[in-house]
């Protein structure tokens, strides 16, 4: 049977049964049994076991997990747990020496040192919240979800993901900042989701060619392109063609910045915003929010092919803006990630009306019918462009 049919039969004739397992690291970081590790590494998984450097072995329960910053948190039932501390990687310089440990390969409790190479990394398209420190500590496949350690002892990184060409070490590897995963992490552990601060904004990136049209000195800062009504942003006072130049006390250099001090602040806070108008500096004070479900939902966060596409519902305002006519309902495309498999195909201010032939009237119902979609499916999508709809396939 083997010689004809191949291994997936046994000599009865009856398919077998194949298991198929990942290998990943992870952090001990609460002696209550928590253990910080990356998203990618227990995603889909059946079953998560934890084996310790003494050898013990647990069953890992999920206690919750974030795509949007690829980390996760599991829980171990077990006693007399060594526990590392989460140091403050705001204070990471370029040069300082760092060890990275883990289960590269398979091959537990491996340690390897290096340097950090750069901070504040963005725009990798790992995730949709980035701020990588960038080290050469040699990290290999298994690595994901160690610990990036500081010559103090402390973690300032969970290790992440590699640059390279081979699949192998090339020195260039990524690790989620221990600031970021901190909020993360807590988050999880006491609401069992990531809760995020929102101003009700869609912001974009300062162009050469915006500088001189809106009269700037640089490109440092984030443009509002859009603002949420009755949103946070919206109540303060602020207009769509500002641009928030700081953010309760902190510069803002560009759009990745805001958008993670903005995700990490505690909704209910009152901040001050700087922000560039009319050639002029103003300031503001806005009420950070909750990120609406809705709005999280909208950022595009799927295991298909409409992976990083970013929509918003259809207000009046945006109708009169792109002059949409009354007939077209569904869902405006409000960003297209680089990385996305939509990337060049669908573009900014199309109007996803049908989803393989299902209408869209809303957020709600294109999520819904978006996150049922299997991956490695192609997907018809029916949109409507420049006065006109049309058919599109997004090919897997």
């Amino acid at each position: 049977m083997k010689q004809f049919f191949g291994n997936q039969y046994d000599f009865f004739g009856a398919p077998r049964d194949f298991k198929q397992s990942g290998v990943g690291s992870g952090v001990i970081v609460d002696p209550r049994g928590f253990v910080l590790t990356n998203n990618h590494v227990i995603k889909s998984a059946d079953e998560i076991q934890v084996k310790l450097s003494d050898k013990r072995v647990y069953k890992g329960k999920v206690v919750g997990t974030d795509p949007r910053t690829d980390l996760a948190v599991i829980q171990i039932n077990a006693n007399n747990l060594p526990v590392i501390r989460l140091g403050n990687s705001d204070k990471l310089k370029v040069g300082d020496r760092v060890i990275a440990i883990g289960n590269p390969l398979g091959l537990n409790q491996t340690v390897t040192s290096g340097i950090i190479s750069a901070t504040g990394r963005a725009d990798v398209g790992i995730a949709d919240y980035e701020d990588f420190p960038q080290t050469d500590a040699p990290i290999n496949p298994g690595n994901s979800g160690g610990a990036l350690v500081s010559v103090n002892g402390e973690v300032i990184g969970i290790n992440t993901a590699i640059a390279s060409t081979s699949g192998g070490y090339q020195g260039i590897g990524f690790a989620i900042p221990s600031n970021m995963a901190k909020v993360v992490m807590e988050s999880l552990i006491k609401h069992g989701k990531v809760i995020r601060g929102w101003l009700g904004v869609s912001i974009q990136p300062i162009t050469p060619d915006l500088v001189k049209q809106l009269g700037m000195k640089d490109d440092k800062g984030a443009l509002i392109a859009d603002i949420m009504e009755g949103g946070p942003a919206d109540k303060s006072g602020l207009k769509r063609g500002d641009v928030i130049i700081e953010f309760d006390g902190k510069m803002v250099t560009d759009v990745s910045i805001l958008r993670n001090m903005v995700a990490g602040m505690t909704p209910g806070k009152e901040v001050i915003i700087k922000y560039f108008r009319d050639a002029d500096i103003k300031t503001a004070k806005i009420i950070v929010e909750e990120m609406p479900a809705q709005v999280q939902q909208s950022m595009g966060t799927f295991d298909n092919q409409l992976n990083g596409v970013s929509v918003q519902n259809i207000t009046h305002d945006i109708r009169n803006d792109f002059s949409i006519p009354q007939r077209v309902a569904g869902v405006i495309v409000s960003d297209v990630d680089e990385s996305s498999p939509a990337a060049g195909i669908l573009m900014q201010g199309d109007v996803i009306m049908e989803v393989d032939k299902k209408k869209i009237s809303n957020i709600r119902e294109y999520q819904s019918i978006v996150s049922r979609i299997p991956s490695g499916r192609s997907i018809l999508l029916l949109i409507y462009r420049n006065g006109s709809t049309l058919y599109i396939t997004l090919q897997k």
